[in-house]
């Protein structure tokens, strides 16, 4: 009986979660309140507040499981011969998170363009664990490509990761942005391949 509560309660939770996600998504997190989430779910208001204790603890919930087809699908291999190709695998493969991963990807619309960064929100503009985990192996794996005389002649493998981690990031916004240019949707996988072509030797 104890299990099947738990089981009950987690299911729950993960109706709210989603309700929460059509939500924002349609009204944007600013003009979301739990009342409308809760009844986007079919829950009682106090359903809501007894998993969450507010919306912006919600809205943590939602965007960490985002995180989640990142961290299972985006690899970054120690053992590689080839570093560079490894990060242009781990690159595409962000892109493929998007297209077959919907619930991720209206996330990521979410957190970029439907929620002001304001009061309670400003601590999200921090870096996630998910992004700071992402750095850390970009680095990793051009201090590798460096090591094996990969990199072009005067590239320095922090900073290229650096340059990567921009690069995704704004790859991933225009991916994800409603603009007549297509290009960045349609071409991403080739953006990807020139730059990491551009870093090897």
């Amino acid at each position: 009986m104890v299990r099947r509560t738990k089981e009950d309660a987690e299911v729950t939770r993960r109706q709210i979660v989603e309700a929460a996600r059509r939500v924002f998504l349609e009204c944007g997190v600013g003009r979301t309140s739990l009342e409308k989430v809760a009844l986007a779910a079919g829950v009682t208001r106090g359903a809501v507040y007894w998993h969450f204790k507010n919306k912006s603890d919600l809205f943590f919930a939602m965007r960490e499981e985002a995180t989640l087809p990142f961290l299972d699908r985006v690899i970054f291999d120690e053992e590689d011969d080839d570093p560079l190709g490894g990060i242009e695998r781990a690159l595409q493969e962000i892109i493929r998170v998007l297209v077959d991963q919907p619930q991720t990807r209206e996330t990521l619309d979410i957190v970029t363009f439907k929620c002001e960064y304001v009061d309670e929100f400003s601590l999200f503009m921090q870096g996630t664990d998910c992004q700071l985990e992402f750095l850390e192996k970009l680095s990793g794996a051009y201090a590798r490509a460096g090591r094996k005389g990969l990199l072009r002649a005067g590239l320095a493998p922090e900073a290229m990761a650096h340059d990567t981690f921009l690069f995704v990031g704004g790859l991933l916004k225009h991916w994800l942005g409603h603009m007549p240019d297509a290009r960045f949707r349609t071409q991403a996988a080739e953006m990807i391949r020139n730059h990491m072509a551009l870093r090897r030797a």
